[in-house]
């Protein structure tokens, strides 16, 4: 590995004979010199880049003590590693002055002289030498590096990739799926990718392949980039900083990396169909076996004891009106589908004929257990295209699940995410998506005759408080603070002017809604955002 050029190292070379003009202390003379240039300007900063050893005959340097000060002070500003001063006969010193030596040891600026001997350029050259030393060394280094990441290429996976660039940089680095999950890594220890890294991989999977980012965490150096082609395949995090040489090869480790990642992705595809066709097997069954719809499952790691169905919309039918646009669309549903694959446990999808209307895209079916967070996975390998998810069911009865997450893809469509199939679904998504003025008219029609009779708010507050206890006479009495039998004198008055009853079920869900339409802002409030479920239709108590 190259070394930078020093300020000790031209100070060790006998050829350029400098000097010190004061004890300067080893850490000062550690510092790297990235160039060497010359200059008499009295205020050179604005010339410099940093780095330098700024030569000059000091034609021009002031000789009062402030005045060396500012002087010094400009070119420390300017980012100068070092200064060193001509000597010699015919030159303005033949020693270094006082007033410049003691302004340069109070800034911490190491003050080289140059013997009258040596020319300026002799210094140069030494400098330019030995960077381009360094940049040599940096090249070798980086070919050998790829040389050895292209050999691994060739072996078995990705762990030899990634341990070959490991022993090559010190870097640590891991390949990670696009959900985070550790996929390979070049330290056999390593079975998790860092906490500290998860902030930085859920940002660069949700931008997909259009970017990389990096940060610090814990002293530790983070870089995560995009795998793929053109589809994100999965992450490459690397662990520690990269020197030059290292780093002109991470575009090449990210190629390498990407070709696996893709030749894996065909290389499993037989398993995927294989797994499609499971679906299709358990699907196919009108009311299949408790303990062999569980066992079909179970053979694909799908442990779970309930599973939902998801039902997605890769295309939308405007998108997909020709012929090559159709094929098109179910090409781009086949790599949908087997990006859900790849993030749901088990590994149950697949793509059926036709979508709504006979789309050629088609829909996209899968199967996962009830624990996993399908909104994350869908939010990432299905943005922005409808979806459905069924309700928690028994294996043996995924085909009703599948059903409901299909008939909630209009849902979904109108609402602009996935729509999930909950008890009490269909009175929230009345609410939500039913036009508000329709739906105020509705309960005008049922409530007016309560706004007109006398205590009418009265009455509909306790239609309203009985219908979301279930009625319950007593709660509803504690909860408005009021006599159980007065609870029940109001609603008698409210059924008789309604004309409604409250143990027909027709009747009661009429007034259920219409009091929740009412009350709408601040039922949603209470109930964080979505109204209360209506209470079951059975005969008030006595």
């Amino acid at each position: 590995m190259s070394v930078p050029l020093r300020i000790s190292d031209l100070l060790a070379r006998s050829d350029l004979a400098l000097s010190v003009t004061y004890d300067v202390p080893p850490r000062l003379l550690d510092r790297t010199i990235e160039a060497a240039t010359v200059s008499d300007l009295p205020v050179p900063g604005k010339w410099l880049q940093g780095g330098e050893l700024l030569m000059t005959i000091g034609l021009l340097l002031p000789g009062d003590p402030a005045a060396c000060r500012a002087y010094v002070r400009e070119v420390t500003e300017g980012g100068a590693a070092c200064l060193a001063l001509g000597l010699g006969q015919g030159l303005p010193y033949q020693e270094a002055p006082a007033p410049l030596v003691a302004a340069a040891e109070e800034a911490g600026l190491p003050l080289l002289t140059v013997p009258d001997e040596v020319p300026f350029i002799a210094v140069t050259k030494a400098v330019f030498d030995a960077r381009a030393d360094e940049q040599r060394e940096v090249l070798h280094r980086a070919f050998a590096t790829q040389r050895r990441l292209t050999a691994a290429a060739a072996g078995d996976g990705l762990r030899p990739m990634l341990a070959e660039w490991t022993a090559a940089t010190g870097v640590g680095a891991a390949v990670l799926d696009p959900l985070g999950r550790l996929l390979a890594t070049g330290d056999r220890a390593q079975h998790t990718p860092p906490p500290q890294a998860r902030d930085l991989v859920e940002r660069v999977a949700a931008r997909g392949l259009r970017g990389s980012a990096s940060s610090t965490a814990g002293g530790q150096q983070l870089e995560v980039q995009p795998l793929g082609a053109r589809r994100l395949r999965g992450l490459l995090l690397l662990t520690g900083r990269p020197d030059d040489a290292a780093r002109s090869v991470v575009p090449g480790l990210v190629s390498l990396l990407s070709l696996e990642l893709e030749r894996r992705h065909l290389r499993d595809e037989p398993e995927r169909r294989r797994r499609s066709a499971l679906l299709s097997e358990l699907l196919a069954a009108e009311d299949p076996a408790a303990d062999r719809a569980r066992d079909m499952l179970h053979s694909v790691g799908l442990t779970a004891e309930r599973v939902r169905g998801v039902v997605v919309e890769p295309e939308d039918g405007r998108e997909a009106a020709d012929g090559a646009a159709g094929e098109a669309a179910a090409a781009a549903a086949q790599e949908m589908a087997a990006d859900l694959a790849l993030a749901i446990p088990g590994g149950l999808v697949r793509v059926t004929g036709t979508g709504p209307g006979g789309t050629p895209g088609g829909l996209i079916e899968a199967v996962v257990g009830e624990d996993l967070d399908i909104r994350d996975v869908l939010a990432r390998f299905a943005p922005h295209r409808p979806a459905g998810i069924g309700p928690a069911t028994a294996p043996e009865a995924v085909r009703v699940s599948l059903r409901q997450a299909a008939g909630l893809l209009a849902v979904s469509r109108s609402a602009g995410e996935p729509a999930e199939a909950r008890q009490s679904q269909a009175s929230r998504l009345l609410l939500d998506l039913g036009d508000r003025r329709t739906l105020h008219g509705y309960a005008d029609s049922v409530l007016g005759p309560l706004d007109l009779a006398d205590n009418g708010e009265e009455l509909i507050a306790t239609l309203a408080a009985w219908l979301e206890t279930g009625g319950a006479w007593d709660a509803t009495s504690r909860r408005l603070g009021v006599h159980r039998h007065t609870v029940r004198n109001r609603l008698d008055k409210a059924m008789d002017l309604t004309g409604r009853r409250l143990d027909d079920p027709d009747d009661r869900f009429d007034l259920w809604l219409a009091t929740r339409i009412r009350r709408g802002d601040a039922a949603t409030a209470g109930t964080g955002g979505r109204p209360a479920p209506p209470p079951p239709p059975t005969r008030p108590g006595r």
